[in-house]
């Protein structure tokens, strides 16, 4: 059962879909990520070989009030598809949810009321035969019940444990109820797969922490009895042995367990507070002390996901499933996360542990879980495709997975380096100290050759480089001439790069009037040039272009597919660029890009903005150009991604925004805390080349940055860490 043919563990595939509460605003991952509007999305699961699917039929979404015909259409529809493509599902009731509206998890007929749901799914599908009722109970009770994040926000340990209770007695009618319609059905049971280390001084606590992280398997396996090391603290919470009796009558072990996992799974205590970030400072009744993840504390406990998984088989004897694994990270990071733990499980099973499936999660990434589901604007991370431009778009996770399943391995220049999780510079008492410059020659695997070593976007992407331990190679003017084709081939010979990213360019606009023939030596041969070589080479190529290619009669933002008409010589200048760099290499990566700001050096608007305002000078700013301001550390990270993706063509990449210049000096005043007084508007400026009044960037391809307001927020925050 669930083997894959060389008997190593299948890899399953699993979708984002919590609904979950907060006050009374509901957040529907499914709704956030299109699920429930495109048509194919199954199709483009199945093309990646994957056999089993972790799929919602959520309670809140089909059953919103207590006495509505349930309407199974979309289900019904999805599931049929599933079968036809031979993808067996596990099927979800609750996810990280409170159930609707007419119940939560503190009322007593919580459980009665969704094992009356069940039955409905039961006999509406009965050939299903794999079900997780409800994902992860303990963790919703702690979000619900303790820590008051989600719906009904209480903070006691009194109701986490109720919360807790009412879902795995849920579970079990549930699954009472799905029985007895067919009974060959499977109960898979999801929880984190967590642990607790600690100082010596709060060993105490790491030790409560640690009997608490079972509840969920002890409490279904029927082993919450007298004996239980956490009975006597069930009794001090006034849970009566009759609620406790229901499930030492009613056992209902897993069939197969569900253990997901993710970098922040295993805790760290330590009273030592001033060590730690200030949002990680909590504490109990005894002491006071920071609560980080275990992987950014140097100590020598044994921890790790094999310790885990080993000890979770060692208790119960029950097959294992990583039913979530997943990192919210550089696209890089993604896929050495998730086949280290496929690696992992490999061996696990060759030590004859039960493990029969890695999943990977969510195939169509998450809104929200930067801020634990808690309020909008949502940031998006994507999974193994990108669905941010509401079309679904393969990313290098989808194409690690179609390996995994065809080939059994997987091997990548991008991950031929330890994820960053192994990284001596993870540890908090490493974070204070200056970055160590790394012998990025020394890095196995080629390297970037980066071009335009004294520009914005050069420095930008050796710094971003360095820091997601890419081996490159960064070069000046005198060190190559981009026009001349010898010595781009010269270079790619010595250097034997996997990619070229050419930052480099006349970037003068007003100056190329006058001097037409140097702006398009740089900015078009040069281009045409490293693309050639770089098809001759069979290697990558990035360049970069400019909303200027458009002439501003529109009202709308700019999308790739739109006309071009450029009113200057810069302009036209790019506008040929693209056009010979395509034509050379037609998997080159043109990327559109506007009005850069970059906290790493002093050549922008805002740098500029800060230091007129700060010495009390008056600040101009056009109020009739309207652009896309676009944070350069945002834009370095989303090429290297889109590099790693193996995209190729135009694409537009900004913060999303339509703003004046005016407004945008405004706009970041007031997240300097600055006064707007000095902030003036430019009626005229006179210069020298025409501009368009309207060049707002959007992509049709996909939203690659977060909004504006974030991009400022990052700014001012790494402003203050490198002042």
């Amino acid at each position: 059962m669930f083997l894959s043919a060389d008997n190593k563990p299948e890899i399953w595939g699993g979708i984002e879909c919590t609904i979950n509460r907060v006050n009374d605003t509901w957040l529907d991952q499914s709704e956030m990520c299109g699920l429930y509007r495109r048509e194919n999305d199954l199709e483009a699961i199945a093309a990646l070989g994957i056999k089993t699917l972790r799929f919602p039929v959520l309670w809140e979404y089909h059953q919103p009030e207590i006495d509505c015909d349930i309407d199974f259409s979309w289900a019904e529809k999805q599931l049929d598809k599933l079968k036809s493509l031979d993808i067996t599902p596990i099927v979800g009731l609750i996810h990280h949810g409170s159930g609707p509206s007419f119940t939560n998890l503190l009322d007593d007929s919580f459980p009665e009321k969704l094992a009356a749901y069940a039955d409905k799914v039961a006999k509406q599908f009965p050939w299903v035969k794999y079900y997780t009722p409800v994902n992860e109970p303990f963790t919703t009770a702690r979000f619900s019940g303790l820590y008051g994040l989600w719906y009904p926000h209480k903070k006691n340990d009194v109701s986490c444990i109720k919360m807790l209770l009412n879902q795995l007695k849920g579970t079990i009618l549930s699954m009472q109820a799905i029985r007895a319609i067919n009974p060959d059905a499977k109960l898979i049971q999801t929880e984190d797969l967590g642990k607790t280390y600690s100082t010596e001084l709060l060993s105490y606590q790491a030790k409560f922490e640690n009997q608490r992280r079972w509840l969920t398997y002890d409490i279904l396996c029927g082993k919450m009895k007298e004996d239980h090391p956490l009975w006597k603290y069930f009794m001090r919470l006034g849970i009566t042995k009759e609620t406790l009796q229901f499930f030492i009558d009613n056992v209902m072990p897993p069939d197969i367990i569900g253990s997901n996992y993710y970098v922040t799974s295993e805790r760290y205590l330590d009273e030592n507070m001033d060590l730690y970030p200030e949002r990680s400072h909590g504490g109990n009744s005894l002491h006071n002390y920071a609560d980080v993840e275990s992987i950014r504390v140097k100590h020598s406990h044994p921890h790790g996901f094999k310790i885990l998984i080993k000890e979770m088989w060692n208790r119960y004897k029950i097959p294992i499933a990583v039913t979530e694994a997943h990192l919210h990270c550089a696209r890089e990071e993604q896929l050495k996360w998730f086949k280290e733990i496929y690696d992992y499980s490999i061996e696990l099973k060759a030590e004859n542990i039960n493990i029969i499936a890695v999943t990977t999660w969510s195939l169509f990434g998450a809104y929200g879980w930067n801020k634990l589901l808690t309020t909008y604007p949502c940031e998006y991370e994507r999974g193994a495709f990108d669905v941010s431009s509401g079309n679904v778009r393969p990313t290098a996770m989808a194409g690690l997975i179609r390996t995994l399943i065809e080939k059994g391995n997987f091997e990548s220049r991008v991950i031929s380096r330890p994820g960053w999780w192994k990284s001596e510079l993870r540890y908090f008492s490493e974070l204070k100290k200056p970055l160590k410059a790394l012998d990025r020659i020394a890095h196995c695997g080629q390297p970037i050759l980066i071009i335009g070593k004294s520009g914005t976007l050069g420095k930008a992407f050796a710094k971003i480089c360095d820091s997601r331990s890419f081996p490159y190679i960064l070069l000046n003017r005198q060190d190559l001439d981009i026009a001349n084709y010898e010595q781009i081939d010269q270079a790619i010979t010595q250097y034997d790069p996997w990619v070229i990213i050419n930052a480099a360019g006349y970037v003068r606009v007003d100056d190329a009037e006058m001097d037409e023939e140097k702006c398009f030596r740089e900015n078009t041969t040069g281009s045409k040039l490293l693309a050639k070589a770089c098809n001759v080479h069979n290697i990558k190529f990035l360049t970069f272009s400019s909303d200027l290619i458009f002439d501003g009669n529109k009202t709308t933002p700019y999308f790739e597919s739109d006309e071009l008409n450029p009113l200057n010589v810069y302009g036209r200048s790019k506008a040929v660029a693209e056009k010979l760099v395509l034509k050379e290499h037609p998997s080159s990566l043109v990327i559109r890009t506007s009005a850069f700001f970059s906290p790493w050096d002093q050549h922008n608007f805002v740098h500029q903005l800060l230091n007129d305002l700060g010495a009390g000078k008056k600040f101009y700013a056009s109020d009739h150009i309207t652009i896309s301001p676009t944070y350069v550390p945002h834009l370095v990270n989303a090429c290297l991604d889109l590099l790693i993706d193996n995209e190729k063509g135009i694409w537009h990449i900004t913060n999303n925004e339509e703003i004046t210049w005016y407004e945008f000096a405004r706009l970041a005043a007031g997240y300097a805390g600055l006064e707007l007084s000095g902030i003036n508007k430019l009626e005229s400026q006179n210069l020298p080349a025409l501009r368009p009044l309207y060049s707002a960037l959007q992509s049709e391809r996909g939203i690659l940055l977060p909004p504006l307001h974030t991009a400022l927020m990052e700014y001012f925050e790494e402003e203050m860490v490198t002042m």
